[in-house]
């Protein structure tokens, strides 16, 4: 009674808005009425209107009515989905027509899922689906990825006959194979069209392009022209898309020449892609001259520009295209903001991220992995904090990849136990989640805790990979297990079968490094199947540091003076070696060596955050705004330190006699 309530309601609000002939004294079962009605609706608001008046003539339940009321809801240029599917739901017996109009309406990328429902739900009333139904449920599958009821779907297809008599049937076969990834599939079902269209071409070329087969893309683009058919621009784009994804500009530059001499249609797609290809394959000149001569620029051209220009760490040119982006949708904030972040303005990327919130661009998931990484970066908790909270509020479940970026800024900002509780608590957890929390337990010193997180791991039936070795060797190492370390570095290439990399070698010769194994440690890099670099040179002469050992020291040197490596670093080490070992001339050599060869050593930079703030100091560094005062405490406290040393020495002294 209440909704039926609500429905007159509705009448007398546009009594005055919906055309005249609704007002009418017309017999109920006038048909030419109600369809010159329909004929008329302008809005939904009209729709709705015309609905309560077919309600009150007691129409409601007639399926002729209420299948035009739902094909305007489902397939005008105002439609909403949302009301075609509550009309729907009010039929008790919906026919074929009325199930393809609302699968046809929701075979959309967004609301696929729905289209594959309504379909099953049409089979089990044992409706048989016609050629109307099958390409627009094919397309749904396809978005889904829906293997297994897009194959249902063929073999229905051959039973009822219709497989080999629609070319657009077999065309959104062939699409759908092709977006499964399935691509011999598609070829099977193209070989077996005894018609082939442009469509047909079209899918199996991006159905190539798609998964980087560039020579199939292009053989078949030759097939097509033999046949007579003209390419379109979704032939270019395809065909474009390969050699951007595999990054060949010679291959690419070929397809601009085809369309240029031939006159081929070029539209905006097609521009944008030939823009992208360009920007992706490293020729920044000519991504500009095709953005400069383009007249109907959208928003895509625009964003590839800008990415373009972040390739090549170009920030002040991207920086002006991105503010002339008449509209900005949530790729174009993303491509700005993984511009600074990727060139090392990890600051400026968190602004803009704020930025964009400001402008009701709502961030997806990309923006929130930049954003956090960035904070990863700074080393800034209370902006991390601020984006979980942010995604907490929204309300809405963080994918696994979120949730791997949580726990990699909440660990590198040294708040290992929030990550742990996040991993904790995450439904699904795939190779990335297991390898982010061992690698911050290991780096925050939890090394048992990091060892147990890996046996859980086995136990799961997860397979670890080279970066779960990196992260337990790791572990290893700040916790001094030695044999445990030996046990799982021979482990991961005698059971899971995984190659060492130069990070395993480096984190076993850290471990014999720590506990004066050096002879170990030797062996080892003898040993190794990789070219040592200066991370092993280094982690060894570290070790040596420690244990005071200067002759591997000198046999360490010898080495790089061997292959002529030049790392400032490795240098002032080994002078430093030398210097506490009270070689004074060997020390003396080494540093004339370092200023012979005008080596530099890379100064380290330490951040701190205070009241949410991040500040970055180097050695010697007085360019802070409170340089003055922090100096003048760090006396203070230097002066306090050597009393508290000059009293206690006075104590010992007192005690000794």
């Amino acid at each position: 009674m209440l909704k039926f309530s609500r429905q007159l309601t509705v009448v007398t609000h546009f009594k005055h808005t919906f055309p005249s002939s609704l007002h009418t004294s017309a017999a109920p079962n006038s048909s030419l009425n109600f369809d010159c009605l329909i004929e008329k609706c302008s809005s939904m608001s009209h729709l709705k209107a015309l609905q309560a008046q077919i309600t009150i003539r007691g129409l409601a339940g007639d399926a002729v009515w209420v299948s035009k009321l739902i094909s305007f809801a489902a397939l005008s240029a105002s439609a909403d989905l949302q009301y075609a599917q509550y009309l729907f739901d009010r039929i008790p017996q919906p026919n074929r027509h009325i199930y393809n109009t609302l699968i046809r309406a929701f075979s959309s990328r967004i609301n696929s899922d729905k289209a594959i429902s309504l379909y099953l739900k049409m089979s089990r009333f044992g409706l048989t689906p016609n050629e109307f139904t099958f390409p627009f449920v094919l397309k749904a599958c396809a978005f889904q990825k829906a293997c297994g009821e897009g194959i249902s779907l063929h073999l229905q297809a051959v039973k009822l006959g219709f497989f080999e008599s629609y070319v657009m049937i077999q065309n959104g076969f062939i699409n759908f194979y092709a977006s499964c990834g399935m691509i011999d599939c598609a070829g099977k079902v193209f070989d077996l069209m005894e018609f082939t269209n442009l469509v047909s071409w079209n899918s199996m070329i991006n159905g190539y392009a798609k998964i980087g087969l560039w020579e199939e893309a292009f053989f078949l683009f030759g097939g097509m022209r033999e046949d007579g058919i003209e390419p379109d621009g979704h032939t270019f784009v395809s065909l474009l898309s390969v050699c951007s994804r595999i990054h060949d500009v010679e291959l690419g530059k070929f397809v601009h020449w085809y369309i240029e001499i031939n006159g081929a249609p070029s539209d905006t797609h097609t521009k944008n892609a030939l823009l992208d290809m360009y920007a992706k394959c490293g020729d920044l000149q000519m991504a500009e001259a095709i953005f400069i001569r383009m007249a109907d620029r959208n928003v895509v051209s625009w964003t590839s520009m800008v990415s373009a220009y972040a390739k090549h760490g170009l920030i002040e040119p991207a920086e002006r295209v991105f503010n002339c982006i008449p509209v900005k949708n949530v790729v174009s904030w993303n491509s700005m903001i993984s511009c600074y972040h990727q060139n090392g303005h990890y600051k400026e990327s968190l602004e803009l991220f704020y930025r964009m919130c400001d402008s009701c661009v709502t961030p997806d998931e990309t923006t929130m992995i930049t954003a956090l990484s960035s904070c990863s970066q700074l080393g800034d908790l209370v902006q991390g904090k601020k984006l979980h909270d942010y995604l907490l509020d929204n309300g809405k479940r963080p994918s696994a990849t979120l949730c791997n970026a949580l726990m990699d800024m909440y660990s590198k900002c040294g708040s290992v136990e929030e990550a742990l509780e996040i991993f904790l608590n995450m439904p699904e957890k795939n190779i990335v989640s297991w390898n982010t929390i061992i690698n911050a337990l290991a780096s925050h010193g939890s090394g048992y805790r990091a060892i147990e997180i890996f046996q859980e791991m086995e136990a799961s039936g997860m397979q670890p990979d080279a970066v779960t070795f990196s992260g337990l060797l790791s572990s290893c190492c700040h916790c001094g297990l030695v044999e445990i370390g030996r046990y799982y570095f021979n482990k991961m290439s005698r059971v899971y079968k995984i190659q060492y990399d130069i990070e395993h070698y480096a984190c076993m010769i850290d471990i014999f490094g720590r506990q004066g194994l050096l002879k170990e440690a030797v062996e080892l890099v003898g040993e190794m199947s990789v070219k040592p670099d200066i991370v092993i040179w280094g982690t060894l002469l570290g070790a040596c540091r420690i244990h005071q050992n200067v002759w591997i020291a000198k046999l360490v040197l010898k080495q790089i003076l061997e292959v002529e490596s030049y790392a400032g670093g490795l240098y002032v080490l080994i002078s430093n070696i030398f210097s506490e070992a009270r070689q004074w001339e060997q020390m003396k050599k080494m540093r004339k060596l370092i200023k012979d060869c005008g080596l530099r050593k890379t100064n380290a930079v330490s951040s701190i955050e205070v009241d949410g703030c991040v500040s970055e100091f180097m050695v010697d560094d007085k360019k802070h705004e409170g340089a003055d005062l922090i100096y003048v405490m760090l006396n203070q406290l230097k002066d306090h330190l050597e009393s508290e040393n000059d009293v206690c020495g006075s104590l010992l002294e007192a005690v000794e006699i």
